[in-house]
């Protein structure tokens, strides 16, 4: 859609200021933390764009809270899974060797949109030095969130996402649906006997650019749609409109617990 067709489908343009009232009339407050998924065109056209965004959500939570971004880097991981598009198999072996280490503070994001891209260059916001999986925070429990995150379940009990459940920290879908809802990755871990893939990253190992291969749980993300809407079947969350973005505002907790029986059931059958 063009740009000048957004601003017409707008009575007026969302700001920083509009965007954080917004949010609080979502349910978002002072000192609360989150994890953000988004996508900044679904809001419409927004004086300031992914900046506004981000600066509202730091206004709504305030000095006391904390947000948090996934800010993977699929790219950082072995040609050999790259589906879109693919590569010659004669060229894997030149990639790994040559493809540079991730690196926190300067590797960029790959598909996780403009409001993560910007969120992650701000002052105060740090990230977490997993090469393929990881999330950057901004205040109060921003250093707790990103103390650790092994190589190996990048998504598990010692990852963000399990830091944001022990803190009773919620979910904010602004613009996205479940099957962008990485918490739901934590709950695959309850899953026994899940199926493992071998991996290969480029890091940095005692300052020097290596590359590292190993094996993780085969993450999927397919049934999150669908495991997000029986959620709402029969737990409260908060929605709202803003702009043409629909919203939405979970505990994550709740949806974690609900998503481990489901996914148990799911894998019996």
């Amino acid at each position: 859609m063009k740009e000048a067709d957004v601003i017409n489908q707008l009575k007026q343009p969302h700001t920083r200021a509009s965007l954080h009232e917004n949010f609080k009339g979502l349910g978002v407050g002072k000192g609360m933390v989150i994890i953000v998924h988004s996508s900044l065109s679904a809001f419409g056209w927004v004086c300031g764009g992914a900046i506004a965004v981000v600066q509202a959500l730091m206004d709504t939570v305030g000095s006391e809270g904390t947000i948090v971004m996934p800010t993977q880097t699929a790219d950082v991981s072995d040609p050999s899974e790259w589906q879109m598009p693919p590569v010659p198999k004669e060229w894997w072996p030149i990639i790994r060797e040559h493809m540079p280490a991730y690196d926190p503070q300067i590797t960029p994001t790959r598909g996780m949109g403009k409001i993560v891209e910007a969120f992650r260059t701000f002052p105060g916001v740090k990230r977490s030095s997993h090469p393929t999986y990881s999330f950057a925070a901004w205040g109060k429990e921003a250093d707790y969130i990103l103390s650790e995150q092994p190589l190996v379940e990048g998504f598990g009990p010692k990852s963000p996402l399990a830091k944001i459940y022990e803190l009773d920290g919620h979910i904010l879908l602004l613009g996205v649906g479940h099957d962008s809802n990485t918490s739901l990755h934590f709950a695959e871990h309850a899953i026994p006997d899940r199926e493992k893939a071998k991996k290969g990253t480029a890091l940095f190992e005692n300052n020097e650019r290596v590359w590292r291969a190993y094996e993780e749980i085969v993450y999927d993300s397919d049934c999150f749609a669908a495991l997000g809407e029986d959620f709402e079947k029969t737990h409260a969350v908060k929605n709202a409109e803003i702009g043409s973005a629909k919203c939405k505002l979970i505990k994550q907790r709740p949806i974690i617990d609900f998503a481990r029986e489901w996914l148990i059931k799911k894998e019996s059958k």
